[in-house]
């Protein structure tokens, strides 16, 4: 199955819109563990703030991707600044 990475990064000052969404952000994630290789925070240069998300995961094709990504509670809350999504290969490591 084709795999894509998702970046998407948080508006600048946006904690407090991050942190009230968290929750929900995290329960859809687990949701949804079978599609996805990794998924891990993006902190900011200060190592502590978040900053973003970051998915691989696994779609047939990239519109799907960027439907499940619209579906996002973070996406939903308008969180994110900016969202990139491209195709990519997994070649180290476990994947998930």
């Amino acid at each position: 199955m084709p795999q894509f990475l998702i970046n998407a990064r948080d508006k600048a000052g946006a904690l407090e819109l991050c942190m009230a969404n968290r929750p929900q952000h995290l329960k859809w994630a687990k949701s949804r563990a079978g599609r996805i290789l990794m998924a891990r925070p993006v902190f900011a240069d200060d190592d502590e703030s978040f900053a973003g998300s970051t998915f691989g995961a696994e779609f047939d094709m990239l519109e799907d991707a960027k439907a499940w990504t619209a579906d996002d509670p973070y996406a939903k809350a308008r969180l994110f600044d900016a969202v990139e999504i491209r195709p990519f290969k997994w070649l180290l490591g476990d994947g998930k």
